[in-house]
């Protein structure tokens, strides 16, 4: 992006007088490194003055480019070809490197109760958006086209040890995990019971209480109510029924939150405090408050589907579900003559820091996350097959994943051996909390098959994301794996609108 014309310092200073002139603030009292939404720039005046400097500087320049670079001193830099080098990478500890098994899975989704109905509905490239079924709300209250369950109330209470009375007082959430995490467990050939006493850890990601809003604004609030309300208690309450001694966390990053538990699990793993690890999320959507704030904010896209990376994405649909998935380090699978479905190579977790906004993308901090993890995987970016994204089907959100992608994956990659990417919000929508694991569980079951299943709602492609010059194509039929390092490789992300982000390297089992 260098051009002669302009250095750094007089580039800063039309950028200065130019930022003033749109928010009115005086450019003295501008300061070079603050993010430029400290100053109220809205999003059309960044779209204008990335207009304005395509224009000056005689060169293409993204729409999102304010956001890529969000404070004048990264911009000028940026554009002059003096921005800071990449970060040193830290020296790998072997013992955080232990690759993790993938051993077992259980989920239940949007229209796919079960792993063999959720791969269906990935291959066949169903769309389960549907109205909410009776008992939620009204359009009055709020939209009412996402992903739902239909049964969120049904539970074998007995089964688990559980009154009815303890039952009724439950989170539906803490419920459901305890289902998926005994499906899981059997998919994995483990018996619960063989458990009790374990090592074992679980990490549960969750991150709404519709639930517990209902019962403790109610009467006749007891201890049940209090435990059945929290959300701590999502990944405790398998820990006590199961009898597990190993750690034991909920986790809230928002929509990152399944798969930064997948990465505690990893930890736990690798530094020995666990020798099992159950981890996963769950949402569920009981109230319209959320989802009438999200319309409020003009999120919701108009017909309540994700397009993600197409010309008419415009906003995110919400959904509901859970996944768990049972995970060992690989050594002690194989020992134990475990079925290995896939395994982590790596994990990374970060913070966008101060990006345009408390709720804005950094893309300098996916980018950097990406290395971290692949750093940590021991494996070159240009030769993965294939990125779940995040994907949530925005305008401007996907070009700036899209465009971290191309610059850490993307970057020497031959034309003719693209970066495969897709994202399962736009056959289930957005699960949040469990938004991470659905995109883990679908990659697993592709490793696991041989075969990338079609992304939905691709009818164009995102005018703002150059795909070919980022070295990016969208699946959009059923695609054999490409195997580009001999091995099937692969990457899930998942962001947190607070700014934690996450990503897992995967890789097909051993032979």
């Amino acid at each position: 992006m260098r051009n002669p014309s302009f250095d750094t310092p007089a580039l800063r200073r039309w950028l200065l007088d130019t930022v003033a002139e749109h928010t009115g603030v005086d450019a003295a009292r501008l300061e070079a490194d603050r993010p430029l939404s400290d100053y109220g720039l809205s999003s059309r005046q960044a779209v204008g003055i990335a207009a304005d400097l395509e224009d000056l500087l005689g060169t293409p320049l993204p729409a999102t480019l304010l956001w890529e670079s969000p404070t004048i001193d990264h911009l000028a830099r940026s554009l002059t070809g003096s921005a800071e080098p990449e970060p040193e990478q830290a020296g790998t500890d072997r013992r955080r490197t232990d690759p993790i098994a993938v051993i077992g899975l259980g989920c239940r989704w949007p229209g796919a109760n079960g792993l063999d109905e959720f791969w269906d509905l990935l291959r066949s490239g169903r769309d389960a958006v549907r109205t909410a079924p009776p008992g939620r709300w009204n359009a009055d209250a709020a939209p009412i086209v996402g992903g739902f369950l239909d049964d969120v109330a049904g539970f074998d209470a007995e089964h688990f040890g559980i009154t009815p009375r303890e039952a009724s007082t439950m989170d539906p959430q803490q419920r459901m995990l305890l289902e998926v995490a005994w499906a899981a467990l059997e998919h994995a050939g483990i018996a619960p019971a063989s458990l009790r006493g374990s090592r074992t850890g679980v990490f549960t990601g969750i991150s709404t209480h519709d639930y517990g809003h209902l019962t403790m604004s109610g009467g006749g609030v007891d201890l049940w109510t209090a435990t059945g309300a929290a959300g701590s208690i999502s990944a405790n309450r398998l820990s006590y029924v199961y009898d597990l001694r190993g750690p034991s966390m909920a986790v809230d990053t928002a929509c990152s939150s399944s798969l930064v538990a997948v990465h505690h699990a990893v930890r736990a793993l690798r530094d020995g405090e666990a020798d099992l690890a159950l981890a996963g999320g769950v949402n569920l959507m009981l109230l319209p408050g959320p989802t009438a704030a999200f319309a409020a904010a003009g999120l919701l896209a108009g017909d309540g589907r994700c397009k993600t990376f197409a010309a008419d994405a415009d906003g995110i649909a919400r959904a509901e579900g859970c996944g768990v998935v049972v995970l060992k380090r690989l050594t002690d699978a194989e020992y134990d003559g475990d079925r290995v479905l896939a395994v982590i190579r790596s994990t990374a977790v970060n913070s966008d820091g101060r990006s345009q906004g408390m709720a804005a993308p950094n893309p300098i901090a996916q980018q950097d996350m990406l290395r971290t993890a692949y750093h940590g995987a021991r494996l070159d970016p240009s030769t993965v097959d294939y990125v779940e994204a995040h994907g949530t089907g925005t305008l401007l959100g996907d070009p700036i994943e899209a465009r971290s992608l191309g610059a850490v994956l993307g970057k020497d990659r031959p034309a003719d051996a693209p970066l495969l990417i897709g994202s399962v919000k736009t056959n289930i929508a957005h699960a949040e909390a469990a938004a991470g694991i659905a995109g883990l569980i679908k990659v697993v079951l592709a490793l696991s098959r041989d075969e990338l299943p079609p992304q939905l709602h691709f009818s164009a492609p995102n005018p703002h994301i150059p795909f070919g010059d980022l070295r990016l194509k969208v699946v959009t039929e059923p695609t054999p794996w490409p195997r580009r390092s001999g091995r099937a490789t692969a990457g899930v992300s998942a962001f947190g609108f607070g700014g934690t982000n996450a990503h897992v390297v995967l890789e097909q089992a051993p032979a």
